[in-house]
């Protein structure tokens, strides 16, 4: 397939592929003429697929982004604002798992969906780690305690201290405050040259977090036991993580063992208008 292919029998040579691709390389010299790239344009493109998704005469695939990959947009599943709102808020942190381990077909099915959001230059190159079982998070828990025992040690007046001392004392009595009961941990992670890497890893993290709710699949941040990585660098090693990557945060995820039933009012927004 050459690099940009024009289906004429379908292009209306209306121009607004090339009013819409975003490092502007598709060209079109006038309302007669086919869109084209030049040979020495083609390594600027970043096969994001705007143009594809803006023809509305499916008239053009470009390398990497093939039409026949590409389905059109179904208005009957388009949603409306009351339930875009609702699927938003009812969104949880979760803390409490069903003893159950995580379907793997369904993790990957989310990781597949998270693969959509958008990441800096159109770069997908994040890497998913997930770690599987009790007995494999439970030790990172534990590594977790001994970082909070020793910043309760060497700073027992701060902030800090004051909170991690009842996940500790709690921690002595069985009740794992740290990744709680979730049996599945998943860290992804993008190449340490990646400039926009955290940014790409939380936007995906957030899509996936989102993309689980229908599935009756439950997440949480793990903000405690990230903070343990980034004060213990055997501890991120520990993990397995790729090589030369950057992480973002941890992340929990299983099936709720209780279900929700209202949406929880927030803070009003604070908006300064310039």
């Amino acid at each position: 397939m050459a690099f940009l292919t024009i289906d004429e029998n379908k292009c209306k040579q209306d121009g607004i592929c090339a009013a819409e691709c975003p490092r502007q390389i598709i060209t079109q010299k006038d309302d007669a003429s086919f869109p084209q790239v030049a040979e020495a344009d083609k390594t600027y493109c970043m096969a994001c697929g705007h143009c594809v998704a803006v023809c509305p005469h499916g008239a053009l695939s470009v390398t990497g982004v093939d039409i026949e990959d590409c389905p059109e947009v179904e208005k009957k599943l388009v949603i409306s604002w009351d339930q875009a709102e609702q699927f938003l808020r009812s969104r949880r942190s979760i803390r409490l798992f069903k003893d159950k381990a995580m379907d793997r077909k369904t993790l990957e099915k989310l990781i597949e969906t998270a693969r959509y959001a958008p990441t800096a230059s159109n770069a997908q190159n994040l890497h998913w780690t997930v770690i599987e079982g009790r007995d494999k998070l439970e030790p990172l828990s534990q590594a977790t305690i001994n970082w909070m025992e020793r910043v309760i040690e060497a700073q027992p007046g701060s902030p800090a201290a004051d909170y991690f001392r009842p996940v500790v004392t709690r921690w002595a009595t069985g009740y794992d405050g740290i990744l709680r009961t979730a049996q599945t941990l998943i860290v992804p992670s993008a190449p340490k040259e990646n400039a926009n890497g955290l940014v790409d890893l939380s936007i995906a993290l957030a899509y996936l977090e989102v993309a689980a709710l229908p599935l009756g699949v439950g997440t949480c941040w793990a903000g405690l036991l990230r903070g343990a990585m980034l004060a213990t660098p055997e501890l991120v090693e520990s993990m397995g993580l790729p090589e030369g990557h950057t992480w973002f945060y941890p992340m929990m995820i299983g099936y709720p063992k209780f279900k929700y039933h209202r949406l929880p009012e927030r803070k009003a927004p604070m908006i300064h208008w310039k």
